[in-house]
């Protein structure tokens, strides 16, 4: 691929014309042509490994669905780097698995290996010697072993139950040694599979927040119950309980609002508006029940923070009673959400 420079409109371009007649066209730089032709190669190759998936894929997904222990995931080299990620990707996403170096289990670490296991095996040649064992050892005790390689009639390949082949792609390395698309191509395949058995599980996001407590992702997960008001800071009153006792409470607990309950029940809301809309010198007189909103909204406790955000911004209000099995556990405000 020869990039040729070229005088836009505007500014300087780059046109570098490459495999599939397609062109790249990028701001003048000394490095950006090689840069993106890396990465419109890479990009191509996915495209073909999405257009060659057929049934192997969906029986080596069956398999792995049905196992009752964990997916043992091993590769040498980059493929072990490789496989190191897509056993993380799994376990974050309801599929049990864990890392195996080839090397290692032939020192002991066989006995990570137990029954009801299965081995996916990631080795662009299929050749990679230290997989020898691990091979051998998957076949002696009846694990079933899913292969990911470009050669199904390698040492691999044959003595896999299920072959997941790479196309036959050329590296974008310049000089066709570093693996660069065949390592790409391994990698999203393994996010394939493990999303693919993520949506088989029926894994949800309360499930993937279980793995993911720390950060910004975890906060982002959160369910209501976990930041919600409980007990005593709950704004309450019963439905015969004079304004006066209401405004008081409503004044104390400090939310703008007040939820009237009967045996436990929800069965009206009070907030600061209700109180501006029915003034007037007889509101003292009057009881809880005779300005309350009947059928007020509620969230439920396992709602997540982010969801119910927007539950409340959709319906224009600032607040609301969470509610479990038909009785008020807790009260939310937008604040503490955000």
């Amino acid at each position: 691929c020869k990039p040729r420079a070229v005088r836009g409109p505007s500014a300087n371009l780059w046109i570098c014309s490459c495999h599939n007649d397609k062109a790249i066209r990028m701001t003048q730089g000394k490095f950006i042509p090689t840069a993106a032709t890396v990465l419109y190669q890479e990009a191509d190759a996915l495209r073909v490994l999405a257009d060659s998936l057929d049934t192997a894929f969906d029986e080596a997904v069956d398999c792995l669905l049905h196992i009752d222990g964990r997916i043992a995931v091993t590769g040498m080299g980059k493929s072990g780097h490789v496989a190191r990620k897509v056993a993380a990707t799994l376990a974050s996403t309801g599929s049990p698995a864990f890392f195996i170096h080839p090397a290692e289990a032939s020192h002991g670490d066989l006995g990570m290996l137990a029954k009801g296991d299965a081995v996916l095996a990631f080795s662009n040649s299929g050749e990679t010697q230290e997989l020898t064992d691990i091979i051998a050892y998957a076949a002696r005790y009846r694990l079933p072993l899913v292969a990911v390689t470009k050669r199904p009639d390698s040492m691999l390949g044959k003595n896999a139950d299920y072959v997941l082949q790479l196309p036959d792609v050329k590296e974008a390395c310049p000089i066709g040694c570093a693996p660069t698309t065949s390592t790409t191509m391994q990698l999203a395949l393994g996010d394939a599979l493990a999303l693919t058995l993520l949506q088989a599980h029926g894994f949800r996001p309360e499930d993937f927040r279980r793995f993911h407590p720390g950060g910004k992702l975890g906060k982002k997960l959160r369910q209501v119950k976990e930041i919600m008001h409980v007990g005593d800071t709950l704004p309450l009153a019963d439905p015969d309980a004079p304004m006066g006792d209401v405004i008081y409470i409503m004044s104390s607990k400090g939310f703008g609002a007040v939820g009237v309950t009967e045996k436990g029940k929800l069965i009206g809301f009070i907030s600061d508006g209700d109180l501006r809309r029915h003034m007037a010198p007889d509101l003292l007189q009057k009881k809880a029940r005779d300005i309350m909103s009947l059928h007020p909204f509620s969230l439920s406790p396992e709602c997540l923070v982010e969801k119910a955000l927007a539950l409340l911004a959709e319906r224009k209000i600032t607040s609301s009673f969470v509610v479990d099995h038909d009785r008020v556990i807790g009260f939310i405000h937008v604040h503490d959400m955000l």
